[in-house]
């Protein structure tokens, strides 16, 4: 069995542009419209990240994928993404049906925050004039909200279950752990957390409230990190709100044009231009004769978004969602170590993403229960060398699994 999915959670206002965002990573069709509460269930649908297939590296002509595709030599991995409703102020206390939507990003593992790039959306999600709204307080807005809703989670529970038992238990790590297990917290986010909250060498029995306060904070940005997918960067006054979103928040900030990803792959869909997701550019197809519409629509994408942020930004916000922020790596099991492939003579069938630190065994066990339990040895298939139990893998790593009961 492949590793356990990790979910994207896809949050912010409404009218900012997450439902065509989510329609272009994903192309699942779901109702947009310019006003609040479009999306009152969760739209889920799968996107895929971008990485350049080790095929290619091997010097072999093709792989085949089970899962996903490789198109010019690059891999196309899926992930799974959650859309939910837009938040407004108040939603951690339950306005607009905050309580219901905030629930939804429970098993969420890293959250894409849509912000209105072009300052065109008020607070409440109305759409007001572009350029009279600061993208950076919309961030702080919805951030302080997911805070708030994900501390409220964490002490109410605190005080429900964990307060009761954390005087006799004999491994209160674990007891915390399993009691924020449905906030999809695992133990090394809790010990992740209490360090950046500098409370490892405080006995958790003795925290105040303001104690597991700063605790809980510290394990939302942990266990549920933020990318910024500045959104309609295509617009005339967003490329300075760009600039200052990222003065503040770094690299986390990624210029985005959902409208322009979407009209790009439909129009691939369509047969009239070739583009791969996270290209600089795209190119119409020979023979294919374009109308006025669609000629001043690719005009329009090309000029105001590819020449000048590269791309359309979704690809590698995607990406940075992933590999940098869940810090995962891509590996690839095989049955064969010489021939790269599986029983069936299907080549680097399967691409896994996996956290950064798994072990040999560790990815024994993801491929099946069995190989785990009787683990050998493995191959690392690129050098032919033999790697024990302990070895870390390396992105990019194309494994066979050795097991007593293979």
């Amino acid at each position: 069995m492949p590793p356990p999915e990790k979910l994207i959670g896809i949050v912010g206002k409404t009218n900012v542009g997450k439902s065509t965002l989510f329609s272009a990573i994903t192309m699942v069709p779901v109702k947009i419209a310019d006003h609040p509460f479009t999306t009152i269930e969760p739209n889920i649908g799968v996107g895929y990240v971008r990485v350049p297939c080790v095929h290619v590296e091997l010097g072999l002509k093709q792989c085949n994928p089970r899962s996903g595709f490789c198109i010019r030599g690059f891999r196309f991995i899926p992930v799974k993404l959650m859309d939910v409703a837009g938040l407004i102020p108040g939603a951690s206390r339950g306005r607009g049906l905050g309580n219901k939507f905030m629930d939804d990003l429970r098993q969420a593992d890293v959250l894409i925050h849509v912000v209105d790039a072009s300052g065109g959306t008020d607070l409440e999600g109305n759409p007001v004039k572009p350029g009279t709204q600061d993208p950076l307080e919309e961030v702080e807005l919805i951030r302080r909200e997911i805070d708030e809703w994900f501390s409220s989670v964490v002490k109410r529970v605190w005080e429900a279950k964990i307060a009761k038992s954390i005087q006799s238990s004999p491994n209160p790590l674990d007891l915390v752990t399993q009691n924020l297990s449905g906030l999809s917290i695992r133990k090394h986010h809790v010990i992740e957390a209490l360090r950046e909250s500098g409370l490892e060498s405080k006995p958790i029995k003795n925290w105040s409230a303001s104690d597991v306060e700063l605790f809980a904070l510290k394990l939302r940005q942990v266990a549920k990190p933020i990318v910024i997918a500045a959104n309609k960067a295509d617009h005339p006054v967003a490329e300075e709100n760009v600039k200052r979103l990222r003065e503040k928040y770094g690299d986390d900030v990624k210029p985005v044009s959902g409208l322009a990803e979407m009209i790009l792959k439909k129009a691939a869909q369509s047969g009239l231009i070739d583009y791969l997701p996270g290209d600089p550019d795209f190119r119409v197809k020979p023979g294919v004769e374009l109308s006025r519409e669609q000629s001043r629509a690719l005009e329009l994408v090309k000029g105001n978004v590819l020449e000048k942020y590269g791309s359309t930004g979704v690809q590698e916000l995607l990406n940075h969602a992933v590999f940098r922020k869940l810090g995962l790596i891509v590996v690839y099991p095989v049955e064969d170590q010489n021939k790269y492939t599986d029983h069936s003579g299907n080549i680097l069938p399967d691409a896994y993403l996996v956290p950064g630190g798994t072990t040999a065994r560790e990815l024994a066990y993801m491929v099946h229960t069995d190989l785990g339990e009787g683990f050998l040895y493995a191959v690392d298939a690129r050098r032919k060398e033999r790697i024990g139990e302990s070895y870390v893998l390396r992105n990019g790593d194309v494994v066979k699994i050795v097991s007593a009961k293979s």
